[in-house]
């Protein structure tokens, strides 16, 4: 025998003889005439150039956290209008007010994936750059971001190299590479006094390798010295004294290195195919083609 099941009618008549209703049932029924009927509720805008305006009342204010919310709701509510450029862009701004630098970073960032060609974008990396720059730790520390910092400061010159941020870019560069010329130095010492020369070596030739316009190149050179003659590579001691002579005669580190090398008999001289020679050569050829 087929199943049959009961007609929406006698549904009814069973669940009203218990006591009961259809309730959501006939509340989404169209048909039926006394269901209630949902109304959606319209919540209007805050129109842009009040939020924009409260936004700054508030940096008046110093209140830079609150400020920053305000000009989210630009970006939120008007979304790819100018409104939303100009309220992302403050949104950076008060973060980093604020010292929230990692949401100044994203806030930046999308700044510029949005609007690259914008005349606000050398100001958004700006602020991205100086985000990463504030957070730079102590020396002895990790320094991921002094090396982000770099990377974002030496965009902002090589995209906007007329733009007013470029000097102080180009003064930050240098502060950040002496920050990590530093920390190799530290790591260069710690391996140099434990013996384990080979490895201070590989430090202190990074920072005569990449870093060469640090206050700390005269110190690598004369721990390469100091280095290179404990483990006998004579050659390699003077090539590095040499270096250091010609380049900081005046130094107390090029002093100290003339002395190493007289107590075993030697004195200052440059092996030309030494990669230490080829370095300080290619230094010195576009230091001069800069000038």
């Amino acid at each position: 025998m087929p199943l049959t099941f009961p007609t929406r009618g006698a549904m009814a008549a069973v669940l009203l003889s218990l006591g009961l209703g259809l309730g959501g049932c006939d509340a989404l029924d169209p048909t039926n005439l006394f269901a209630e009927k949902y109304k959606p509720e319209a919540v209007p805008d805050t129109p842009a150039d009040k939020l924009y305006s409260e936004g700054l009342a508030k940096m008046e204010d110093k209140d830079y956290e609150n400020a920053a919310k305000q000009f989210e709701q630009l970006d939120k509510q008007y979304t790819y209008s100018d409104w939303s450029r100009k309220g992302l862009l403050m949104t950076a701004y008060a973060n980093y007010e604020s010292a929230k630098y990692d949401d100044a970073i994203t806030a930046s960032k999308r700044y510029l994936q949005r609007h690259p060609a914008s005349k606000d974008a050398a100001y958004a990396q700006y602020l991205m750059a100086m985000s990463q720059y504030k957070q730079i730790p102590d020396v002895t520390r990790d320094q991921e971001r002094s090396e982000r910092a770099l990377v974002a400061l030496q965009e902002l010159v090589q995209k906007y190299p007329t733009s007013e941020y470029a000097a102080d870019a180009k003064a930050k560069i240098q502060i950040t590479r002496d920050q990590l010329a530093g920390k190799e130095m530290e790591v260069g010492r710690f391996y140099l006094q434990k013996r384990a020369f080979p490895a201070a070596i590989n430090r202190f030739r990074d920072v005569v390798s990449k870093y060469q316009t640090t206050r700390h190149a005269e110190e690598a050179l004369e721990r390469l010295v100091e280095a290179y003659m404990a483990l006998g590579l004579t050659a390699e001691a003077q090539t590095a004294a040499a270096v250091l002579g010609h380049n900081f005669p005046d130094s107390p580190w090029y002093q100290d290195a003339y002395k190493l090398l007289q107590t075993g008999g030697l004195e200052p001289r440059e092996e030309k195919s030494s990669w230490l020679s080829k370095i300080y050569r290619g230094v010195i050829g576009r230091t001069a083609a800069a000038d």
